[in-house]
């Protein structure tokens, strides 16, 4: 069965054709402990497509619909997923300097809509999120994206740490936004290929991406509060890192 107000469908035989229709999964949770020949089945359909659950108690189920669902809930998007390491090669053979953007787990729903909505605006390549931890891709994300997910390329990535990895083999930079950072964003280079990392609301980058970046980077703040909201700052990393881009293109 099919929810279309909350992007979800539940139950063994609707998710299984729902992937073999190559619907785009964004979240799958399945009830602990579940068996049976259908969910047998459903199993290998997820590993062939490379989808991985999230096993949950039958209750987080039930809090998502009172229907029979059969232990397992899936959360579908209009958006189609990528891999990075399919876009960094092709970004280089056209001969792009690629520009990328990492969220770090970011739950707010709004907050991500927003992010990506500026990331369009600004020629954002790619925007990176873990598959576990990030703000579900669903019509709330899009209506605040303003249609622009639509637009740019989501990743969705099982290891954000192995990305950065992976991105500064390929001659990426990766800078992290840190309230602790000492340097500025004025201070580095954004006119080379680079990838600029956000985190969650609360808690901010994980201290593995955090240790794997290249560079540790701020906003200044002259104001009691110390903080901005994540999507008011990455606008605003975003735009120096077009500044920089827009002079060097320019010659100055």
């Amino acid at each position: 069965m099919t929810d279309k107000k909350d992007d979800f469908i539940f139950g063994l035989r609707p998710v299984i054709e729902a992937i073999e229709a190559g619907k785009t999964i964004d979240k799958i949770f399945v009830q602990n402990a579940l068996q049976g020949p259908i969910y047998t089945e459903l199993k290998a359909i997820l590993a062939k497509n490379k989808i991985r659950p999230n096993y949950v108690p039958v209750e987080k189920l039930n809090r998502f619909t009172r229907k029979n669902h059969q232990g397992v809930v899936a959360f579908i998007s209009d958006v189609p997923f990528h891999k990075v390491e399919d876009i960094v090669p092709q970004l280089f053979e056209e001969g792009k300097t690629p520009f990328l953007l990492i969220l770090d787990r970011l739950t707010d729903v709004r907050n991500f809509g927003a992010i990506c909505r500026t990331a369009e605006c600004v020629g954002v390549d790619a925007v990176i999120i873990p598959e576990k931890g990030a703000a579900p891709i669903n019509s709330d994300a899009i209506k605040t994206s303003a249609g622009a997910l639509y637009n740019v390329k989501i990743c969705k990535e099982p290891n954000l740490a192995h990305v950065v990895d992976f991105l500064q083999q390929s001659g990426i930079s990766v800078f992290a936004a840190s309230e602790k950072a000492q340097k500025l964003i004025y201070d580095v280079d954004f006119k080379e290929p680079c990838a600029i990392v956000m985190g969650n609301e609360e808690t901010g980058i994980s201290k593995e991406v955090l240790h794997h970046a290249d560079e540790k980077i701020k906003l200044p703040i002259e104001g009691k509060i110390q903080s901005l909201n994540v999507s008011v700052a990455c606008g605003a990393i975003l735009y120096e890192a077009v500044r920089q881009k827009m002079k060097a293109n320019s010659g100055l």
